[in-house]
């Protein structure tokens, strides 16, 4: 028999446990248990304790988040239909209650469904925002910004006067934000993770043609980095957040990302983890390993380094299992076969 989740409100019953949504949530108090479980924070985080949801809560849940489910585009190409599914529960049962842990997704996937384990957990003013990349060339952001290829969610956090806004990007891979990044211009933040500093600049964008604020023309707040003090500044991606962006929003975006030959990610595997460490119950992020195709590179504070080149599939599904901690199955293992992400053993 199924043990029943430990964290239980005592003034709910058992059913109303495994049937109240909060704050417009897909989750309940009971798979809000799970997933604290599952990423290994204690009862005291639980709606049934009243935590108080301030910034340093909100951060504890944000990297325990991070660190718990990896940027990963697998089900795009070791999945016999080759099709990301945004469903909630969908999401609930791929991230947390599989028997197959190690499991993540890509930006859509965790953005909706951190969502979800927000509002469960407490926070009702959150929504969705749509946010235009640039592409890389050798690594480095370069050249215009794309149409909306990626998803923000922007949450204002209680009782703060004025009122504070912050960015939560649970899916932008390596180089996205290590924790809540509060929406204020030009204020620089160290990413957690060697010498590279981060910042949110407002600005139009250089296509646009609108720009008459007082006739509601809105600037894009631009995510910015530098790689230490003395590098210039460069920028990742742009958003409007007074734009929510809705189900019919996320269908459209996730066609184009998932089954779009022209994506990137149609063609490239792409795999993303973040490492915690500190002692025993810390959230620290010491580092992150990457996977793009066939490459394998770490990064533990200081420079990025090259660990590992696979050749093959069964070189690439070892790795995964024993670096990345993903656990394929054989039918999801034979899906990639005569697909262009396919390695080949050249």
């Amino acid at each position: 028999m199924m043990q029943k989740p430990r964290f239980i409100d005592p003034t709910l019953t058992m059913a109303d446990q495994d049937n109240f949504k909060p704050n417009g949530s897909a989750y309940t108090l009971s798979q809000v248990s799970q997933y604290l479980s599952y990423v290994g924070l204690d009862e005291s985080y639980h709606p049934s304790s009243h935590p108080v949801l301030a910034l340093d809560y909100l951060t504890t849940i944000f990297q325990a988040q991070i660190t718990s489910f990896p940027y990963e585009n697998l089900s795009i190409h070791y999945n016999p239909f080759h099709r990301i599914l945004l469903d909630p529960q969908h999401l609930f049962t791929k991230l947390v209650t599989s028997s197959r842990h190690g499991r993540g997704g890509y930006c859509m996937e965790l953005s909706i469904f951190f969502s979800h384990i927000l509002r469960a957990l407490g926070f009702s003013s959150i929504h969705y925002s749509g946010v235009r990349n640039r592409n890389r060339t050798n690594g480095t952001p370069q050249g215009p910004y794309n149409g909306y290829v990626h998803l923000v969610n922007i949450l204002t956090l209680p009782n703060t006067n004025p009122a504070q806004q912050y960015v939560l990007d649970a899916g932008f891979g390596g180089d996205g934000p290590t924790f809540p990044l509060p929406l204020t211009e030009h204020l620089i933040h160290h990413n957690t993770i060697g010498t590279q500093q981060i910042r949110y600049t407002r600005d139009w964008l250089p296509d646009q043609r609108f720009r008459d604020e007082s006739k509601g023309a809105l600037k894009h707040w631009i995510y910015e980095y530098r790689n230490s003090p003395e590098k210039p500044w460069n920028s990742y991606y742009a958003f409007v957040p007074e734009h929510e962006f809705t189900e019919l929003d996320f269908e459209n975006l996730n066609f184009y990302l998932s089954e779009c030959e022209r994506n990137h990610q149609t063609y490239t595997v792409l795999v993303i983890r973040f490492l915690r460490g500190g002692e025993e119950g810390e959230q620290k992020i010491k580092g992150k390993v990457m996977m793009v195709q066939g490459e394998v590179k770490q990064n533990l504070g200081g420079r990025t380094e090259l660990v590992k080149v696979c050749r093959t599939e069964e070189e690439r599904t070892e790795v995964l299992k024993e670096v990345f901690g993903i656990n394929l199955t054989e039918e999801e293992k034979g899906a990639i076969r005569g697909w262009a992400s396919e390695l080949r053993g050249k």
